[in-house]
């Protein structure tokens, strides 16, 4: 013992201290609280999915079916990863690409579209003048003089841009990463809505993406951070609501290229032969059948000078006016009268169940139809209103806004009339319920028919409406009571801007349908209503039997006489025969 040395001794004393110490430790640790995980990081448990349709996908960015990690956050969250799709079909391409969407900022998707074009695939490119800017090229003086709204495109610009984040844009950031850097840096040919000599006087308000004539990929997204996957710098954003729709048609593929070609012209850099906005021709609904799925597709603007019906807030209104049981609603912007009135006589005339959620940012506005659903009436200073404006005799009760993350906006465009039923039809496509995208923007319409579509829309509905916040807010309830203390009798005061004609219950053989005001025919009688007739009432018609009745009602809507000939067994003398007969 005398030949271990001091300092081994006094370590051998404490060592079963030191590992009976090391035992409570470990002890703490197994039956203690443990650290958390960062949110993003735990097990997110999710529903089944849906059977989907098997040539129409349908995909939600929030949808609690699938979990993805965000490629530029690293976030593990909820939803379809909306952009991993766009990529997919990009790189699926073997004989072209054309996309129109309004706003690109996504660097992985023009990366996608340099590799098709160096593989030798045709790419076109067509986006909204007011989102195309050289961010990078802005002093810090500049930047500060930003309004809010180019502040925040800056901001996300600089996170996708900036990846090292010294506060600086390097030539090779810009090169990979600003994707108008990388579309010229690829030869990608481009051009916006000032193509045609104009200064882009609408928006380009387009979202899809046609691949080799067969495929078009469309929704209510932007091909953006903010729109697709959550804002950069707020972790708990997980985007906008959003959904984009897969289908697979060569018939369709032919109407939206139809639509690019009229915008495209002879492209970048050639004659001012490009059509946006009010310039292009005027384009009537047309019926695609994807296996049994109806699909009606229909492109804006539409002119003033055009019927109500002829628009596509006038099919909207036309396809709304079918609903027997229900419609949900779940809209970013809701201003047309036309279709507010539309609802209005559903719910008080036929008592149809109306329920919706809207964008908060919107839904509150002294402009929003929201307004009139909720019963309020707001007087303008000179106790003047609106005479389109109605409000509903009984407020709606289950009309409100969604709990969203913070920053996040729904930003759906869709409808869903007659859930759960053989009619089961859904409203979707770029195009806001505003008369703005009715008469400036160009915009898409989608209305499909099929009760697996139908049912991905319903599952999102329901996970909206779940948790929303019904009725108005305080502060317009407030300013309602204060304008009918004000103003007892208000004023009715035409718009300066003539609105659409409003739509009316008129009897139709016996029973009430909601029909477009028409002068009456010849003979004085009642029209039959394409859009909303039973079988029985169109087999009054003359040469219309069960067969055809049947052919008519699954290619509702329509938005003309002419629309008719699409359907098999109607030709020019049958429908010459019933011009004075029916309206739609």
């Amino acid at each position: 013992m005398n030949g271990i040395p001091s300092w081994l001794r006094q370590l051998r004393r404490w060592l079963p201290w030191v590992a009976l110490l090391l035992v409570l430790v470990l002890i703490g640790y197994w039956v203690g609280p443990r650290p958390r995980p960062y949110p993003q990081e735990q097990e997110l448990p999710t529903l089944a999915p849906l059977p989907q349709h098997p040539r129409i996908r349908v995909e939600f960015n929030q949808s609690r079916e699938s979990t993805y990690r965000d490629p530029y956050r690293q976030i593990r969250r909820y939803g379809y990863n909306l952009e991993e799709l766009i990529i997919s079909q990009i790189r699926s391409a073997r004989q072209s690409v054309d996309i129109a969407v309004q706003e690109l900022n996504l660097p992985l998707i023009a990366q996608a579209l340099v590799e098709r074009r160096q593989a030798g695939i045709p790419v076109r490119f067509i986006t909204e003048n007011t989102y195309v800017r050289a961010w990078h090229q802005l002093t810090p003086d500049q930047v500060q003089t930003l309004d809010e709204r180019s502040r925040s495109k800056f901001e996300e610009y600089r996170n996708l841009v900036d990846v090292n984040r010294d506060g600086r844009f390097s030539a090779e950031e810009i090169a990979t990463r600003d994707v108008y850097a990388l579309l010229d840096g690829g030869q990608v040919p481009w051009l916006d809505d000032t193509a045609d000599g104009s200064k882009g006087s609408g928006l380009m308000h387009h979202k899809f993406v046609v691949i080799d004539g067969q495929k078009v990929l469309t929704g209510s997204a932007n091909f953006t951070l903010s729109d697709i996957h959550g804002d950069f710098d707020a972790p708990g954003s997980v985007g906008n609501a959003n959904h984009l729709l897969l289908l697979d048609s060569p018939e369709l593929a032919r109407l939206y290229t139809e639509e690019f070609n009229l915008m495209w012209g002879d492209g970048p850099g050639g004659l001012t032969d490009s059509r946006f906005g009010a310039q292009k021709l005027k384009r009537s609904l047309e019926t695609v059948y994807i296996d049994d799925a109806i699909v009606g597709v229909h492109f804006s603007p539409a002119s003033r000078s055009l019927p109500y019906e002829a628009t596509s807030n006038g099919i909207i209104a036309a396809t709304l006016a079918q609903a027997r049981q229900q419609v949900d609603l779940a809209l970013f912007v809701f201003t047309d009268p036309g279709i507010a009135n539309q609802l209005r006589q559903l719910r008080q005339e036929r008592n149809v169940e109306i329920r919706g959620v809207f964008d908060p940012g919107f839904a509150f506005r002294d402009y929003s139809r929201t307004l009139e659903m909720w019963g309020l009436l707001l007087p303008g200073e000179d106790c003047t209103v609106d005479p389109a404006r109605l409000p509903w005799t009984t407020p709606a009760q289950s009309v409100g806004i969604p709990n969203l993350a913070l920053g996040d906006k729904l930003h759906h465009k869709f409808a869903i009339v007659d859930p759960g039923t053989a009619n089961a039809t859904v409203i979707t496509g770029s195009h806001n319920w505003s008369v703005a995208a009715n008469h400036i923007n160009d915009e898409n319409l989608l209305i499909i028919r099929n009760s697996r579509v139908v049912d991905h829309f319903v599952r999102e509905f329901d996970r909206l409406i779940a948790d929303a916040r019904f009725g108005p807010s305080r502060r317009l309830q407030q300013q309602a009571e204060e304008g009918s203390r004000r103003c007892p009798n208000p004023i009715p005061v035409a718009a300066s801007l003539p609105e659409p004609e409003l739509l009316e219950v008129v009897p139709v053989g016996g029973a009430e349908h909601s029909v477009i005001p028409l002068p009456a025919n010849a003979g004085g009688s009642p029209r039959v209503n394409l859009n909303t007739a039973t079988a029985a009432e169109l087999e009054q018609l003359p040469g219309i039997g069960p067969a055809l009745a049947q052919r008519i009602i699954e290619a509702r809507p329509f938005s003309s006489l002419e629309d008719l000939q699409r359907v098999n067994g109607i030709g020019p003398s049958r429908i010459e025969q019933l011009r004075d007969r029916v309206t739609w």
